[in-house]
């Protein structure tokens, strides 16, 4: 225990200038006497390459043994690992075990990502009971995206509970308050559509610009209609035209679509038939149905009624 605190004042700096060579050689010291702590601590280091050369196998190696002495945190570090096949073959059955371990002693984050396998059907037949159980036991303990995807479930009406829109909003709300850009979005949605709450174009385009300035594509293809519609906003082709062009290069569908209609229709932007063309067919590729009826229209030089 003595070896381990002091690697953890040398990694830190606490106490003593930080110094991560010390800090290896007195985690190795304690991990190879069997100190779980400092095997989980090994782990870390390898898995980050702090101090040492990136070694996902040896991460592998010591999260294992400080898992079967039962550190919560190496169990979850151990199921990251095998869910997406760093250091080991994938393994979603394994992933599962993992998470389930440190879950079940209170882990946050294995919770939630239990709650994913469960909703997914990875590693495990697909649950939404439990992915409800194990979601709500992390969204209880703060975590904000656990918090999202109950609200997902709530909003859906999945097999595990009926739709119910004041528990979706309530979810939501807490997540997006604690700066979840998925949340944010779609409590921005829950305000435009009136689902929960009171219609409010005006609190939806707020949660919407919050979920764009964390990069959310689809918040700024929303804000972009609403400027297109004049909702919660005066009217402005232009700013429409701005955020459906930064939206449609994150490779937003919709939002290429209507670029390549601002394009069309010259609104917001000078007429451009070529790029507007140029943007429906990035749309088609990806599979919107509307780019795909646009384009064959051009193609055959037919007048289009895609609105």
């Amino acid at each position: 225990a003595a070896q381990h605190n002091l690697g953890v004042m040398y990694a830190n700096g606490q106490c003593a200038e930080k110094n991560d060579t010390e800090a290896i050689k007195w985690f190795r010291m304690a991990a190879e006497q069997g100190f779980a702590q400092a095997q989980h601590s090994l782990g870390v280091v390898y898995a980050n390459g702090q101090g040492i050369e990136k070694n996902d196998a040896e991460a592998l190696k010591w999260y294992h043994l400080a898992a079967k002495h039962g550190i919560a945190e190496a169990q979850h570090n151990l199921g990251m690992m095998y869910a997406s096949g760093q250091g080991t073959e994938k393994n979603d059955t394994e992933a599962v075990k993992w998470f389930r371990m440190a879950a079940e002693q209170g882990h946050t984050e294995a919770q939630h990502n239990l709650g994913v396998m469960y909703a997914n059907g990875q590693g495990t037949e697909k649950n939404d009971t439990e992915a409800v159980k194990w979601f709500r036991m992390a969204a209880e303990q703060g975590h904000a995206a656990a918090q999202h995807n109950l609200e997902v479930m709530f909003t859906t009406g999945m097999d595990a509970t009926r739709q119910n829109d004041t528990e979706a909003l309530k979810w939501c709300r807490l997540a997006a308050e604690k700066g979840n850009p998925e949340a944010q979005y779609s409590l921005g949605n829950m305000y435009r559509d009136g689902q929960g709450v009171e219609h409010n174009y005006i609190e939806a385009m707020k949660w919407y610009r919050l979920a764009a300035e964390k990069g959310n594509a689809m918040a700024k293809s929303s804000i972009g209609v609403m400027f297109a519609m004049g909702q919660g906003v005066a009217q402005n082709s232009t700013e429409a035209v701005k955020w459906f062009r930064m939206a449609a290069e994150q490779g937003d569908m919709e939002s290429q679509f209507n670029l390549g209609w601002m394009y069309a229709k010259g609104h917001g932007v000078a007429k451009n038939e070529n790029e507007a063309i140029r943007w429906f067919r990035i749309a088609a590729e990806q599979g919107s149905p509307k780019a795909h009826r646009v384009l064959e229209s051009i193609k055959n030089k037919a007048p289009s009624t895609t609105q």
